[in-house]
């Protein structure tokens, strides 16, 4: 994998638009392929790691932990370890996590209104 230069133009010009427009921002903690899967399946209260697992198919291991690494360092998920043996991990939603539950939500309508025109391609 290639090292980002921060100082680079890019970063630069990244940095600006995530700094003065807040859809930039949203996008930027929340986007991309898993993690708006993620954040729904979690939007029901906590889940082990294998059950969110199996709720996202197609999604390796590799990069379930690293979104949820992300998502946790982003302070909209949290990550409680019990003290048991095996190890018993549980995700869960933030507060911050929990208030884009009317975005998911209006995201998944929107979702199933076009599935019919999909189909119809």
């Amino acid at each position: 994998m290639t090292a980002i230069k921060e100082n680079s133009t890019i970063q630069q010009n990244k940095q600006i638009v995530q700094g003065t427009c807040p859809v930039s921002y949203t996008l930027e903690k929340i986007g991309g392929r898993w993690k708006p899967l993620i954040l729904f399946n979690l939007r029901n209260g906590a889940i082990r790691y294998g059950q969110l697992k199996k709720c996202i198919p197609g999604i390796t291991e590799k990069m379930l932990i690293q979104h949820l690494r992300e998502l946790e360092a982003d302070k909209l998920v949290n990550r409680d370890v019990k003290p048991v043996v095996p190890p018993h991990v549980e995700y869960s939603l933030t507060e911050s996590g929990q208030t884009l539950g009317p975005i998911l939500g209006a995201m998944a309508e929107w979702g199933l209104g076009q599935t019919g025109r999909l189909s119809q391609s």
